[in-house]
């Protein structure tokens, strides 16, 4: 069976534990990177991430890119918004169409 997991601030990531998913809080780059490779190893198949911690470790989120799982997810942080969830959509948009349809007025 496959599971969920969030991974990121100790604070950001607690709430979804109420939502049944598996919590992996950390604090330094190296066990965001080894927390991920885990996951992936095990069965997970989404991966929520905030973005604060996911802008550390994006060579090790690339690993996956091309993969059916897990499914990584970049998901907004106690700081906010960082856009690079959206920086996904977009580069996956533009390989899938060829050009950039969505943000092409930025």
């Amino acid at each position: 069976m496959y599971k969920i997991g969030v991974i990121g601030e100790n604070d950001a990531v607690l709430g979804f534990k109420a939502l049944g998913f598996s919590v992996y809080p950390v604090e330094t780059m190296q066990q965001a990177a080894k927390t991920l490779h885990e996951l992936a190893e095990n069965n997970y198949a989404v991966i929520y991430i905030t973005e604060q911690t996911a802008a550390n470790i994006l060579n090790d989120i690339n690993e996956y890119r091309e993969e059916r799982f897990p499914a990584i997810i970049p998901i907004p942080g106690i700081q906010g918004n960082m856009g690079i969830g959206m920086q996904g959509v977009k580069k996956c948009v533009e390989k899938a169409v060829g050009a950039d349809i969505l943000f092409s007025d930025e």
